[in-house]
């Protein structure tokens, strides 16, 4: 028997992915969380075999929580959900230590053969992803620009160009606005941009925000 930890935000989605798993005889959630903080909670508790983790919850994100579950439980499954398309997160999740990445609009066609795969010990990387792999690992010269910021670079990158202010983005990622504002700083120094609003025509322009 697989058992799940389904980790978002939302009961409805943790409703629909319960009632996709549910017709599988193999597959239990045997718990569900809503928050970075009831997911470290479930896991001290009982450890599953596979964590379906948003990648957007409130507070600390879901790349932050897939860091201090690695952290915590190396060997312990991460199956990234998201509503975001694979090329603005996907590559940044498998670099923390996910085991795949699915997108929410997909989960019906490939939930359950991504949870199987991930379960045998083999990454779910659909084509799609493949090809942002492929090109990640390609030489520095030919990455986006944004592709070669660190996690927590490319995190204060998206948060800014949605507009958050330092000092919501510093609570968010429970640093000091003064180390968000260093972020910033080394953001548009690696992107060659001058202000905010470059940085936000940035993220635009790649498709890395809504």
């Amino acid at each position: 028997m697989i058992k799940i930890l389904i980790a978002d935000d939302h009961s409805m989605i943790r409703s629909g992915l319960k009632k996709i798993l549910k017709e599988e005889s193999d597959m239990e959630v045997m718990a569900e969380a809503a928050s970075h903080s009831e997911v470290l909670t479930a896991l001290s508790a009982s450890l599953p075999d596979l964590v379906l983790l948003d990648i957007s919850m409130p507070g600390r994100d879901g790349l932050e929580t897939l860091k201090e579950i690695k952290l915590l439980y190396p060997k312990l499954k991460v199956l990234m959900l998201s509503m975001h398309p694979e090329d603005r997160y996907a590559v940044q999740a498998i670099k923390v230590g996910a085991s795949g990445y699915v997108s929410k609009e997909s989960a019906a066609d490939e939930l359950v053969l991504a949870i199987r795969r991930v379960c045998s010990g083999l990454k779910y990387i659909s084509s799609t992803l493949a090809e942002k792999m492929a090109a990640y690992f390609e030489t520095d010269l030919e990455k986006p620009a944004h592709e070669l910021l660190s996690d927590r670079e490319f995190q204060v990158l998206c948060k800014i160009a949605s507009g958050k202010s330092m000092e919501v983005i510093a609570k968010e990622l429970a640093l000091s606005a003064n180390t968000i504002a260093t972020y910033r700083e080394r953001v548009l120094s690696k992107l060659q941009l001058h202000s905010n609003v470059e940085l936000t025509n940035y993220a635009h322009r790649n498709k890395l925000i809504d």
